[in-house]
């Protein structure tokens, strides 16, 4: 909705932007509504547990909830846009939106099609379900997970920490050569744009604000790991000649 705050800073400003602004309010709502499910599907595609079974998952859920959307928008169903439907919204208006979320849907498809036809092998959510890999390795290492009683504590945590644990890569590096594909790759620009906003803090004029002990070091700022300060200072303690 334009407030009368906006009216009266356009009037001054824009007479014309006003106008269409107006005239243009309802699709201003409609994709108002729309972004804020964009923004819902960009928080999960952020953090440092991010992998690309997650994302996959992520992508394919939002798919069925935009043929949802566009499903319920077509029976004049405005549940998933609260503020258009404070709208008075005609059917012309709503075969808009409908045409709108197919093309969207067709975009998303194209987009992001390596992620959604991408084949996740079911032992690395669960390596413990009944095994019917074809390799002879895969099998046997899987077989040799399946009785290893010290593992299978760690599998509470999740699949993922199950296969960062240290001893997996050695003792199964058949099934670690593929787990590792899809838990250690960047599946989206997160992690850069982090590191980008780490470096901006560290080397430009902020800089000049910031104390010396509190700027750190830019690999420290970029991992979850916490050093283990007395750890690391028994071991470089001065030892005074006897």
């Amino acid at each position: 909705m334009i407030s009368v705050n906006a009216d009266e800073f356009l009037d001054n400003k824009d007479p014309t932007l006003k106008d269409n602004l107006i005239q243009r309010k309802q699709d201003i709502a409609y994709l108002t509504d729309l972004f804020s499910k964009f923004n819902e599907v960009n928080f999960q595609l952020q953090g440092d547990n991010l992998n690309l079974i997650k994302t996959k998952s992520i992508i394919a859920a939002f798919l069925v909830r935009i043929n949802l959307m566009k499903q319920n928008i077509g029976r004049h169903e405005f549940s998933h846009f609260p503020k258009l439907s404070r709208m008075n919204c005609q059917d012309d208006d709503v075969s808009a939106y409908v045409q709108h979320l197919n093309a969207l849907h067709t975009d998303f498809k194209i987009r992001f099609e390596d992620i959604l036809t991408l084949e996740i092998p079911q032992w690395i959510i669960n390596p413990y379900i009944d095994i019917e890999e074809s390799d002879i390795v895969l099998q046997e290492e899987l077989i040799g997970i399946s009785t290893n009683e010290e593992l299978k504590g760690q599998f509470r945590n999740g699949y993922q920490q199950f296969w960062l644990q240290r001893d997996i890569p050695v003792i199964y590096p058949g099934l670690w050569s593929i787990a590792r594909k899809f838990l250690i790759a960047f599946p989206s620009s997160y992690c850069v744009e982090r590191g980008f906003s780490t470096v901006v803090n560290l080397l430009t004029k902020k800089r000049n604000r910031l104390e010396i002990t509190d700027r750190g070091d830019l690999r420290l700022n970029l991992t979850s790991l916490k050093p283990n300060i007395e750890n690391l200072l028994s071991k470089h303690q001065a030892h005074p000649s006897h």
